[in-house]
C-alpha cells in the first residue's frame, strides 16, 4: 500500500524562510528577491552580466532583514543551475522556495534565425529552468517539509508574437513543465505554480526599473500602463506564502487586462507594422 501524500503546500505555517530567485539582479528578479526577505530568512540571489546590480539587490534584501546569499548563474549552460542551486541550498542549509526568473529572448524572424540563436534562448528559458527546478525539487523531497516552486513565464506563454519564435516555444514549454512538477510533486507537499507577466517596465523590455503608475500610456493595454516589476514579485510571493497552500498547477497571467485584447487588436490595427518584430 502506498504511503498517504502530504497535503499540497505543507502546513498552513509554511513561509518562504530560504529562497532562491535566478536572475535576481534585476527587474523582476530583482522586485522578488526584496518581497521574500524579512527577519529569519536567507535569499539566494543569481547574476549573470550585472554583478553590481546584484549586490544592490543583495543590499535591499539585507536592509529587509533577511540574509543575502550571491551567486553567478550562467544558464547557456542549463546543467549549471543545478549546481548553483544545490551550492546555495548547502550554504543556506536548505531549499523551501525557488522562483526562476532567469530569461533571454530575441526580436528575429524564424527565415533568418540560425539554429545557435533558437538553442541558445530554449537552454536559458527552459533547459535551464528545468535543471533549477530538478534541484531544488529533490532538496525538497529530500527534506520532507514542503515546498513552494515559481516559474517567472510570460503572456508569450499563451499568446505567440512574431520575431519571438525561441521564446514562445521555450516559455510555452515552461508552462507545461509546471503542469507536470505540479501533478508529480504534490505529494511531496510542493506546490508548483507559473506566472505570466505581461509588459513590465524593466531591461527586458527596453524600459528602466521604475515606478509606471502614473506615467506612461499604453492605449492596447485595458488599464492603459505597462506593468511594475513589484506588481508582479506581489504575485509571486502571495504563490511564496502560507495561503497558498491550495494553489498549484496554474499559470497567473498579469498583464493589465492585454491577453484579452485579442479581437479587439484585430480590429483596430490600422496598418502592417505588426508583421515585423
Amino acid at each position: 500500500m502506498s504511503a498517504t501524500p502530504a497535503p499540497t503546500g505543507g502546513s498552513a505555517a509554511f513561509e518562504p524562510r530560504r529562497a532562491i530567485v535566478t536572475g535576481s539582479d534585476s527587474g523582476i528578479g530583482r522586485a522578488t528577491a526584496v518581497a521574500l526577505a524579512g527577519p529569519d530568512r536567507q535569499v539566494g540571489i543569481t547574476w549573470h552580466q550585472d554583478e553590481e546590480g546584484a549586490q544592490g539587490t543583495a543590499r535591499e534584501v539585507e536592509a529587509a532583514g533577511a540574509v543575502a546569499h550571491v551567486r553567478r548563474l550562467d544558464l547557456s549552460d542549463p546543467a549549471a543551475g543545478a549546481a548553483v542551486v544545490d551550492d546555495l541550498a548547502t550554504t543556506m542549509g536548505g531549499v523551501d522556495t525557488l522562483v526562476m526568473s532567469s530569461g533571454t529572448g530575441t526580436s528575429q524572424l524564424l527565415l533568418n534565425m540560425d539554429l545557435e540563436t533558437w538553442r541558445h534562448v530554449v537552454a536559458v528559458d527552459l533547459d535551464g529552468a528545468f535543471s533549477c527546478l530538478q534541484a531544488a525539487a529533490r532538496r525538497m523531497v529530500e527534506a520532507g517539509s514542503g515546498g513552494r516552486i515559481i516559474a517567472i513565464t510570460s503572456v508569450h506563454e499563451h499568446a505567440p508574437r512574431v520575431g519571438a519564435g525561441p521564446y514562445c516555444a521555450a516559455k510555452g514549454g515552461l508552462g507545461l513543465l509546471v503542469k507536470v512538477a505540479a501533478l508529480e510533486l504534490a505529494e511531496h507537499g510542493i506546490t508548483v505554480n507559473a506566472v505570466a507577466p505581461g509588459e513590465i517596465a524593466t531591461e527586458m523590455t527596453g524600459q528602466e526599473d521604475e515606478s509606471v503608475l502614473e506615467d506612461k500610456h499604453r492605449p492596447g493595454i485595458p488599464v492603459s500602463r505597462p506593468g511594475d516589476a513589484r506588481e508582479i514579485a506581489a504575485t509571486v510571493a502571495f504563490l511564496a506564502g502560507p495561503d497558498a497552500g491550495y494553489v498549484t498547477g496554474q499559470s497567473w497571467v498579469v498583464d493589465g487586462g492585454m491577453l484579452t485584447m485579442g479581437p479587439m487588436a484585430g480590429s483596430h490595427l490600422q496598418g502592417d507594422d505588426w508583421r515585423r518584430p
